[in-house]
């Protein structure tokens, strides 16, 4: 049966490589890879050679080269999908061929293997209990404050990749939006020679970001929001309770609801309805 084999590739250290990704390569027809030239330098570390047709597939060509590479599994011929690290749909092209050949019921295998996703998150030394992949940031700095800003209390460990010439730019951004406690990691060049992780809050990494300059690959690892940290000022309170008061509910039960939403004693809400009577009215 036609495979489509997505395959996890080295993230730097060739010896990460699996025995099942040197055998694919060795015995399929047709790869798709990110860089031909960097799918060549990996299989001259591994120190074997192939006899497939190698396919460009990358971000700026995905849509155009699906119809191809799915005539050629439809016409019976396995095809092995590469990116140059990490594995192949995650912020890199796979996942739209994936899509396509689950459509047409063409077998789909996973050759697993390295992460920059969840090697990051081991290395930043903050929780695994929950934690979420959210791709690159925008790239301008207005849409990028909102994105974070839509973050802000996420509650998980956030992990993004950026740009090293935007990484500083991101942080600001970043600090504006979290504020300068959040903790955080960047991991840099991970698994190869010059592997570097920065641990610390957002305003200790922005003095080491200012520090240098940054290069290579970069993961960043994102302290999730504490919910007990949230400080609502008064007149929001009111606010939350007058607006569950305007869709039908009693005021007792509009402030035992915003108590248990904001994570405070009801005795507390309570008070401040009282202190903002004259407001109310």
């Amino acid at each position: 049966m036609t495979v489509l084999i997505l395959a996890a590739i080295p993230l730097g250290n060739p010896d990460d490589a699996s025995t099942r990704l040197k055998e694919s390569i060795q015995s399929v027809e047709y790869v798709a890879a990110e860089d031909s030239r960097r799918f060549t330098r990996l299989c001259q570390d591994l120190e074997i050679r192939h006899n497939a047709k190698v396919i460009s597939f990358f971000e700026g060509n995905e849509n155009e080269r699906l119809d191809g590479l799915i005539a050629i599994l439809e016409s019976g011929k396995d095809l092995l999908v590469v990116t140059d690290a990490g594995m192949p749909g995650i912020s890199d092209p796979g996942y739209r061929l994936a899509r396509e050949a689950v459509a047409r019921n063409i077998q789909i295998q996973v050759l697993p293997g390295p992460s920059a996703v969840t090697t990051a998150l081991l290395l930043s030394g903050l929780s695994s209990a929950t934690f979420c992949f959210d791709g690159f940031p925008p790239r301008t700095s207005g849409s990028r404050l909102a994105w974070y800003e839509q973050r802000a209390e996420e509650e998980r460990t956030i992990i993004i990749f950026e740009a090293p010439h935007r990484l500083l730019e991101s942080l600001e951004d970043m600090r504006n939006a979290f504020g300068s406690d959040r903790k955080i990691a960047v991991c840099r060049e991970m698994t190869k020679t010059y592997e570097e992780v920065a641990r610390g809050t957002i305003s200790e990494i922005i003095a080491w970001a200012t520090s240098k300059d940054i290069l290579g690959e970069i993961t960043v690892v994102i302290e999730g929001f504490n919910p007990d940290l949230r400080e609502f000022g008064d007149d929001e309170i009111v606010a939350k309770v007058l607006a569950r008061e305007t869709a039908g509910e009693l005021r007792k039960e509009a402030i035992v609801a915003v108590a248990k939403e904001i994570g405070v004693a009801k005795r507390i809400v309570f008070d401040v309805m009282v202190q903002q009577k004259d407001k109310i009215r």
